[in-house]
């Protein structure tokens, strides 16, 4: 899956029955809250979420690693997205293990001192609608360096087709979607930056303390993208999640704002999904 530049931070924004509008700052305050997860060891080979059903917690701490993985119930109960999502744990874990078992040997070996990398993945349900689970993922990791990375993932379930879809592939482009989007968002990128630097963020001043990947915009493309819902029916939102380093440096952390679908964002959708979105007035 295409991973936009999973360019790590964290706080997946919730699009579903609230009333954000773009540069809203913290729209994970809104989330809905899923029923209470119980933790379960590690997979081994098995997919628990599909035999059972539900929400699902895995925590294992060893001496070299810290993994976190977690799902709602309302993924938990379908099936093909249960298995979907136990094999990305799968996958995560190993990955985790093997990095963290050679760090450890290389710091042995170089007379280091050895810190437990770690990863977690927890994923949301953004919008839960008659044919579409629309879920978000908040990421971290840490291998050592100077401080953790965090990020964000997102898909789509089709629950007529039992499978997983990228939210960028409901429109006829991504070049389509920055034309009818990019103004907005270029706007509030810049209007968020302003608020956060002072009147020092001048993008278009030459002695800027910010190089130019700070100070310019950010394709939807590059980010991570959301559907979401007001009514329980239709897409009618749309989320953008930019993390550290694509629009400024680590310690401004996420950027995240929340757009209406408008009449000119709508003729960007794919004809096949058109009856999937809805513009909110």
């Amino acid at each position: 899956m295409m991973r936009r530049g999973i360019a790590w931070i964290a706080v997946p924004a919730m699009l579903a029955g609230c009333d954000m509008v773009a540069g809203d700052p913290d729209p994970v305050a809104t989330a809905t809250a899923t029923p209470a997860m119980t933790a379960t060891p590690t997979p081994t080979g098995t997919t628990p979420a599909e035999a059972q059903g539900g929400a699902r917690q895995v925590n294992e701490v060893t001496d070299t690693f810290v993994f976190d993985y977690s799902y709602p119930k309302e993924a938990g109960d379908i099936p093909g997205l249960a298995r979907w999502l136990d094999s990305r744990l799968e996958r995560e874990r190993n990955r985790l293990a093997q990095q963290a078992a050679r760090g450890q040997r290389e710091a042995r070996d170089n007379g280091f001192p050895f810190n437990k990398y770690s990863s977690g993945a927890e994923w949301k349900v953004i919008a839960d609608l008659p044919d579409w689970l629309s879920l978000s993922a908040q990421i971290d990791s840490y291998s050592g360096g100077a401080h953790p990375n965090y990020g964000f993932d997102s898909i789509i379930w089709d629950k007529r087709e039992n499978r997983p879809r990228e939210p960028m592939s409901f429109f006829t482009s991504a070049e389509a979607l920055d034309d009818a989007l990019g103004d907005r968002l270029c706007d509030a990128l810049d209007a968020e930056r302003k608020e956060r630097r002072g009147e020092q963020y001048d993008p278009a001043a030459n002695d800027s303390p910010y190089d130019d990947a700070f100070s310019a915009c950010v394709k939807a493309d590059e980010t991570n993208l959301l559907l979401g819902s007001s009514n329980g029916r239709t897409f009618d939102r749309i989320g953008i999640q930019i993390a550290p380093y694509l629009a400024g440096p680590y310690a401004e952390g996420t950027y995240e704002f929340t757009f209406d679908m408008t009449p000119e964002l709508l003729d960007k959708v794919r004809p096949e999904f058109r009856e999937a979105f809805t513009a909110r007035n």
